[in-house]
């Protein structure tokens, strides 16, 4: 049957041939006797797009094509692939939405430039679909633009749009607004979606492809992929589909390698000075020259690229160290280094402290490589994997050491004639249960779509799990890492994306049960007039208000239903204002009750309160945090709109520094405060009794601590230690501690303490001895929360 279609093809292409040739006859007759044997709008069309038809170019490929010059191409199967569509212009629409919810839609010019056939254009100005996707127009095999039909796009977010711009710049020629694209990277770090990565990529290929590379650019581009690394990964997960972190990734390795000539030129730099470092204002990464040694570096905490001249010095590799020692180069980012020569000893590598990465050539291997023309070398060091994303459902391995590219300029592909040994730290020592032996774990490299371990080798495989460095040797250059498989709550590529719908269920759960709570102490106060009118019980209320309303703000957001139904903003911006507005009441109120117990405790033992202090206390916690939040909103609205990345939309929520400022900043001096004053009160409290006492109260006071604990917010320590990144466990220990405060109060002041107990026992008994007992004992509540504990 196969045989039978390629006849019938070969066939076609046949019958198409003698009708070119009879039409191209026909055409020479009417010239030459001045005769129009055409109508003038039946003119045969003979061009290049004839000679695109799969079967001309599979089977037939003498079929003449014409170039763009007119005349015929003498390969018509490598040359009329070669052909381009032309640049166009491009009407469609923009939808918009505005910040009263109404959408519009309004009529734009955009452009798509010349492309090659088979390729897809993105458009010069922005133009995404309802998940952030750029949308691209395919240049098809007849040199024709693929048909648009009514096409619609998003404009994306003032981030897109700025980045866009300057990409568009450099892209036009403007190379010095490279400088510009990362100052701008950097004031929204973290804040990247997926269509400026894709963007980002483009750029870099751009800068590929011209024939001259500028040495200046160099650590304007290792800034920019540091901001690129800074991205969430759900980001450059969904930047992947587009294959925008290995275009990234391949084109900065590439372009860093072709800037070898002129950070150590052949030619020994003339200066005396041994040393020069500079840093660019704003930026990140140092530029520091070696020249007495050949090495030029761009460094930074994250991302480092070390060129090196071997002729100058035998330098032909490079260690990374975590902690000082002599003879060793201190980096503003945090590390340390030092330069190797060839004939290093890597045996007395290996037993050197304090070693992150390393690797050299030794002078067998370097003089065969010098035989067949190697001049430099680059070594680049990732401190992790956020650009080596795999698009694998599954992840059966995963990098557990720093990440150490190896190259030389001009020799791609190039198998070495003997061994390179490098080194690598096993960083699952710092967590010793983020990964498993399996068949696959070991050293391995990167081949832009998973890691892989042919061609390398791991010299104590019996080990690997324990032991502190690893030995591995390669036939090849790339980017090395020491690969463990993953353990089962690793598996899955989306296991991030796992612990955020675990840490979801259990704030909803959280909430739920703290809501439970706090209805039950309003119950209370409903029911047993004497509770509720205490002056510290209605401090309690006016906290359990402020929680109520927190607390229910955490569950709508949470439930991806609600969120997904913000894309009206004043609704947003409604939910976003007053989720912020709780947030500073809560903490305002547990500040409030902090200086109180302080003040009774610590201060002077029976202080008297100022006259009508809950009214004053009332005004500074629900209107001072209404004045600020709503000055916020009326001067600049916009700071809470929902950022996107890709399809993913964040909450309506200050972010960036109106964020630090506003929310991370009060919580922080807040919770630290009344950390202080729970130290200052139980130390009060423990000092002042004798050891017999305190022997016995130590119960007491420990359940006093816990109660203070959620009482004043302290568990938001875990949430302060989650924002600095200091790992997951704080995330769940937060979402665990801090969604059960109204749950906890209810169990101390209603159900643990003594004095309300007896109140419940009243009501459900309906006793006289129980009401009388508990109304006196309610008129002792008047001192204070944690005199209530006393009673435990």
């Amino acid at each position: 049957m196969h045989e039978f279609f390629n006849f019938l093809i070969i066939t076609c292409c046949i019958r198409e041939i003698f009708m070119h040739v009879r039409l191209t006859e026909l055409m020479t007759t009417e010239r030459s006797v001045g005769l129009k044997l055409f109508p003038s709008d039946i003119q045969p069309i003979i061009d290049s797009r004839k000679c695109l038809d799969l079967c001309h170019l599979e089977y037939c490929h003498y079929f003449p094509c014409l170039q763009q010059n007119g005349k015929y191409a003498d390969n018509p199967t490598i040359e009329c692939k070669q052909s381009y569509c032309e640049a166009e212009n491009v009407d469609h629409l923009y939808e918009m939405r505005t910040e009263n919810g109404t959408t519009l839609w309004q009529m734009h010019t955009n452009r798509i430039e010349r492309t090659k056939v088979g390729e897809k254009a993105v458009f010069r100005d922005l133009c995404l679909d309802s998940e952030g996707f750029p949308k691209r127009r395919l240049c098809m095999e007849q040199s024709e633009w693929q048909p648009l039909d009514n096409l619609t796009c998003y404009r994306g977010s003032e981030l897109n749009t700025q980045v866009n711009h300057l990409i568009n710049e450099i892209i036009g020629g403007q190379h010095n607004q490279v400088a510009e694209l990362r100052h701008e990277l950097s004031r929204w770090r973290g804040q990247l979606s997926l269509i400026d990565v894709f963007n980002i990529g483009n750029m870099f290929a751009h800068l590929m492809d011209q024939p001259q590379r500028e040495a200046t650019l160099g650590s304007e581009l290792v800034g920019i992929c540091l901001e690129v690394m800074a991205s969430s990964s759900k980001v450059l997960r969904l930047s992947a589909k587009l294959n925008a972190t290995n275009i990234l990734l391949s084109k900065f390795e590439d372009y860093m390698d072709t800037l070898a000539p002129k950070m150590v030129p052949m030619e020994k730099c003339p200066s005396n000075t041994t040393m020069e470092a500079i840093q660019s204002e704003g930026s990140e990464v140092e530029n520091v020259i070696f020249n007495q040694h050949g090495v030029h570096n761009l460094i930074s905490g994250n991302l480092s690229v070390f060129f090196v001249n071997p002729q100058y010095d035998n330098i032909t590799g490079i260690a990374i160290y975590s902690e000082s020692s002599p003879d060793l180069y201190k980096s503003n980012s945090g590390f340390w280094y030092r330069f190797l020569r060839w004939n290093e000893s890597l045996e007395q590598l290996r037993q050197e402290t304090n070693l992150e990465t390393a690797t050299f050539m030794p002078q067998k291997l370097w003089s065969s490589l010098q035989v067949k023309g190697a001049n430099y070398v680059v070594f680049k060091v990732y401190s992790y994997d956020s650009l080596f994303v795999e698009t694998a459902e599954q992840r059966r391995r995963r990098p557990h050491s720093k990440i150490l590219s190896i190259s030389l300029p001009g020799m791609e592909g190039l198998t070495l004639p003997e061994r390179l040994p490098f080194l690598l730290r096993n960083e699952n020592l710092h967590q010793p249960n983020a990964g498993v032996i399996s068949p696959g774990s070991g050293c391995g490299y990167w081949n832009y779509k998973t890691w892989l371990s042919d061609g390398v080798t791991t010299s104590n495989q019996g080990n690997m799990l324990h032991d502190p460095l690893i030995v591995c040797y390669a036939h090849h250059l790339t980017q090395f890492s020491f690969l463990l498989g993953a353990s089962q709550k690793n598996v899955n590529l989306g296991s991030e994306s796992l612990h955020y719908k675990i840490l979801d269920y259990i704030t909803i759960i959280g909430c739920f049960l703290s809501l439970i709570g706090l209805l039950g102490i309003f119950v209370m106060a409903s029911l047993f007039r004497k509770f509720r009118e205490s002056a510290s019980t209605k401090v309690l209320l006016h906290l359990c208000a402020a929680l109520t309303l927190q607390m229910l703000l955490f569950v709508i957001l949470n439930i991806d239903e609600w969120t997904q139904n913000l894309s009206n903003f004043n609704g947003c911006l409604f939910l976003g204002a007053l989720l912020h507005y709780s947030v500073l009441v809560v903490f305002i109120w547990m500040l409030i009750i902090a200086f109180l117990q302080y003040q009774r405790y610590v201060t002077v033992l029976g202080a008297q309160r100022p006259q009508r202090y809950i009214l004053i206390s009332s005004f500074v916690a629900w209107i001072l945090p209404f004045l600020a939040v709503l000055s916020l909103v009326l001067v600049s609205p916009s700071l809470y709109k929902p950022h996107e990345n890709g399809s993913l939309v964040t909450i309506c929520y200050p972010s960036g520094k109106y964020l630090l400022y506003s929310v991370i900043l009060p919580i922080i001096v807040i919770t630290f405060a009344n950390g202080w004053m729970v130290g200052c009160i139980i130390y009060s409290i423990h000092g002042t009794a004798s050891l017999s006492v305190k022997r016995q109260r130590i119960f007491q006071e420990l359940k006093l601590f816990v109660l203070l604990f959620f009482l004043l917010g302290l568990t938001w320590i875990f949430g302060i230690c989650n924002y600095m990144q200091f790992g997951i466990t704080f995330s769940y220990l937060f979402c665990l501690t801090a969604t059960l405060q109204g749950f906890v109060l209810f169990i101390y002041f209603c159900i643990i303490n003594k004095t309300n107990r007896k109140l419940w026992l009243s009501l459900i008994a309906g006793s006289s001895k129980y009401s009388q007992n508990g109304n006196r004992a309610v008129d002792s509540m008047e001192s204070s929360f944690v005199k209530n504990i006393s009673h435990i």
